[in-house]
């Protein structure tokens, strides 16, 4: 199993870093890492992937997602918000999805401060000039 590294490499001299390594990404396979059921899930997120690959090009960074949330132990205790057509946006409504948002983006944060990502575009933009 696929498992992403964060701010190591102290120890590997193929890797060289004049900020201690922070914010650095590497992934590691150990086939016997996880439990069956982990093992599982990561399995059939790469089926799905592999299914749709021609419809969804970049991988939606869903193994570190999942690496993450359940190192974390995560558990969304925030109930999700519906707004049906033509009903008004309160301050309530929108507070509880920000709220939401916020618990689980805090979840995916790494140790060093950073949120890991597969960018399959341009990693900035430019303001029109």
């Amino acid at each position: 199993m696929w498992r992403m590294k964060i701010g190591e490499g102290t120890n590997n001299p193929y890797l060289f870093s004049t900020n201690n390594f922070t914010g650095r990404q590497t992934w590691e396979f150990d086939p016997n890492a996880g439990t069956p059921e982990e093992r599982a899930e990561v399995e059939a997120t790469r089926q799905n992937y592999f299914k749709n690959r021609h419809k969804i090009k970049p991988c939606s960074d869903l193994l570190w997602q999942m690496q993450f949330l359940r190192d974390k132990s995560f558990k969304q205790t925030i109930p999700q918000v519906k707004v049906e057509d033509g009903e008004e946006i309160t301050y309530e409504t929108t507070t509880t999805a920000l709220r939401r948002a916020v618990h689980f983006f805090s979840a995916l944060q790494s140790s060093d401060g950073h949120w890991p990502a597969e960018n399959s575009g341009v990693l900035f933009s430019l303001p029109p000039l």
